[in-house]
């Protein structure tokens, strides 16, 4: 190397965390911002979509099914927070252009985010890697990894001229530590979390944009149900209770240094 070049500055990324589900969460504390979240019509999702918008946030709600969206808009008008949009999508269907359609249009109706949380998820069944069926893999790499990678590279200039916004990977702790049956979903799961740290480390020292990734642990949503219907629910956190801690990784005042791994407790 030539004695005037500089080696490039490593930045720490996957330093673990843990954020309590009762983090309370100031009144105003996301006024007039813009948070984009995915799988926003239900579950997780819809959980963090209440709470930002509680905090004061303008939510756009990303999901496939627009009933579901809708039952969180009303929700979200009645309570009195911004009024929040709804941006119908498909993630498992969607082509190359449909994403660049979704940066163009919120950079018409916007301008600019200040966060953006993956919570669109797809789960299956879980089984033994001999007997996993190859559609199924390729369905849940797409939902849980692909689409987050696509997703974000749209947003990253809205989020950019936000300035001082976060960007937030729902994850799992089957992809910070290899288990059983887990098959496309865990390592979907992997890579996401890769996802996360290598975007933590391209930010670092060139904006206040943070990247995160969160693990809320077992919760009771209609995806855990449909892979452990013999399990029982009465033991996993309620969805609802992972809403406002999520959304508080989005305030420009965290705590956590971009590329944590959260752990929800």
């Amino acid at each position: 190397m030539h004695l005037t070049e500089q080696a490039p500055v490593e930045t720490r990324v996957g330093v673990a965390a843990e954020l309590p589900l009762d983090t309370p969460m100031a009144e105003g504390a996301l006024a007039g911002r813009n948070i984009l979240i995915t799988g926003a019509g239900r579950g997780i999702g819809a959980a963090t979509a209440r709470a930002a918008a509680r905090a004061g946030a303008t939510v756009i709600l990303l999901d496939k099914n627009v009933a579901d969206l809708e039952s969180v808009y009303d929700t979200i008008e009645a309570s009195g927070g911004p009024q929040p949009a709804i941006y119908p999508m498909n993630l498992l269907g969607a082509q190359a252009e449909d994403y660049e359609a979704l940066g163009e249009r919120l950079a018409d109706a916007f301008g600019s985010l200040h966060g953006l949380v993956h919570c669109a998820a797809e789960l299956g069944r879980p089984a033994q890697l001999d007997h996993y069926r190859s559609d199924a893999w390729f369905k849940a790499m797409h939902v849980n990894l692909n689409a987050p990678f696509l997703v974000t590279q749209q947003c990253l200039p809205l989020l950019r001229a936000g300035a001082d916004g976060a960007v937030v990977f729902v994850s799992d702790a089957g992809g910070r530590h290899g288990k059983a049956y887990q098959g496309a979903y865990g390592v979907s799961k992997f890579g996401l979390e890769g996802l996360m740290q290598i975007l933590a480390a391209e930010l670092a020292d060139t904006t206040r944009l943070r990247a995160y990734s969160v693990d809320p642990g077992p919760t009771r949503t209609t995806l855990r149900r449909e892979a452990y219907p013999a399990e029982d629910s009465d033991r996993l956190t309620d969805p609802e209770a992972t809403g406002t801690p999520i959304a508080s990784l989005l305030s420009p005042g965290c705590p956590f240094p971009s590329g944590s791994r959260i752990t929800l407790t």
